[in-house]
């Protein structure tokens, strides 16, 4: 699954340690999930979408649509 992680979160001048303990996540999560190594669960990817006041689909598109 793609994601705009990086960019909203680079929009904002936070480190991935800083979305880290904003979600209550490790870095190394938000790293993976930034890379697409990893797909994160419901109600983490509901969480990422209320620390940045958007929609889960604002931030997480299917890579075959």
């Amino acid at each position: 699954m793609k994601n705009r992680l990086k960019v909203l979160r680079a929009e904002r001048d936070w480190s991935q340690g800083d979305l880290a303990e904003r979600l209550g996540v490790s870095r190394q999560s938000v790293n993976a999930i930034e890379t697409g190594k990893y797909d994160p669960s419901l109600p983490l990817a509901f969480k990422i979408a209320r620390v940045f006041g958007l929609s889960i689909e604002d931030i997480f598109h299917d890579e075959d649509a």
